[in-house]
């Protein structure tokens, strides 16, 4: 089993981290097999949100049912804007998860990278729930490079969370290598590039050519998450074959792209900009008829009700020109629709 240390927290766990975000959309008794599913192949890092909707009731059902809290360890996050915010989200956290402490706590994606005397008492909040005994390690996510530099250089922080896939540019290599030489642990979010990536053998190989990098894997059915446990058993290698493949999806989907991180929501207009702003990509990468359904297509035409406010475009990390993005896609896909 390959295990990795998350940094200075001396968090020692299975290479694969289970990502729950996706959990919130199955039913708890398949929530409680997936996870149990997971558990017995040897993870134990389970990361997930206070704002998962009902991912972290899901979580701490399977877990404490079966007495296992002590035996795994669990992530989660809170969006908080004030102290009054972090105590309440922390407590229904601790609440869903049933348990009385979280192994990390992390600001989820933050705009600002939260520090002792900044005028917020956000990080005093978490440095107080660490002496209560309510969090042992303290964590920040986020999409940004300047905050997740920031974060690196702080010190404050034991581990950052940031996107990181075979799609990632130097500027984000070199965070990993950051983080390594302060000993920060790295959570790998969206490693299948937010659903982009299709093959998991080379996003797996990807992952493990950085010895600090713990890819948490969003899964939802069994057969998504046996292909991650098939990796473990079989590591699939990073020769000639899979680097050349690698260079082939990078040169189709690298660049300004719509990840689905879903910042950028809600929209005034109600277009669905997280799904309908990288469907072009989409439709090229899985059976066509997926994605040209009545619904697909009214979804798709809701882009031509754009407001132009920028809101969405203000509020991308990673400095899109999502309405145009959108104008992009919306013609690309009637163009399909012809087809």
């Amino acid at each position: 089993m390959t295990q990795i240390r998350l940094g200075k927290t001396e968090i020692i766990t299975n290479k694969n981290g289970f990502g729950a975000l996706p959990i919130q959309r199955i039913s708890y008794e398949e929530a409680d097999a997936l996870i149990m599913k997971a558990y017995e192949a040897g993870i134990t890092f389970f990361d997930t949100a206070r704002f998962y909707t009902d991912s972290e009731a899901k979580l701490g059902k399977a877990l404490s049912e079966r007495g296992l809290r002590q035996k795994v360890y669990i992530a989660s996050k809170t969006m908080c804007n004030s102290t009054e915010e972090f105590w309440s989200q922390l407590e229904t956290t601790l609440t869903n998860l049933q348990t009385d402490y979280l192994d990390l706590y992390q600001f989820h994606n933050p705009a600002f990278c939260p520090k002792p005397g900044d005028g917020t008492g956000l990080y005093e909040a978490m440095l107080e729930a660490k002496a209560q005994g309510k969090v042992r390690h303290i964590g920040i996510t986020n999409h940004r490079l300047a905050v997740a530099h920031e974060a690196i250089e702080s010190g404050l922080y034991e581990t950052l969370q940031f996107p990181f896939s075979y799609l990632a540019s130097k500027e984000e290599v070199q965070l990993v290598e950051k983080c390594k030489e302060a000993d920060m642990g790295f959570i790998a979010m969206k490693a299948m590039g937010g659903g982009l990536i299709t093959r998991a053998d080379a996003s797996y190989a990807f992952c493990a050519q950085y010895e600090n990098v713990l890819p948490i894997w969003g899964v939802q059915r069994r057969e998504e998450l046996q292909q991650f446990l098939d990796c473990e058993k079989n590591p699939p290698q990073m020769d000639a074959a899979m680097k050349d493949f690698i260079a082939q999806e990078r040169a189709e989907l690298a660049g300004d792209f719509c990840r689905g991180c879903g910042y950028c929501m809600p929209c005034p207009a109600g277009i669905k900009i997280n799904d309908c702003a990288r469907m072009s990509l989409m439709i090229r990468r899985a059976p066509t008829g997926i994605y040209m359904d009545q619904a697909h297509q009214e979804d798709m035409e809701q882009i031509a009700e754009c407001l132009h406010c920028n809101q969405c475009k203000e509020r991308c990390p990673y400095g899109l020109d999502t309405p145009a993005l959108l104008e992009k896609n919306l013609k690309d896909y009637r163009e399909q629709l012809k087809k």
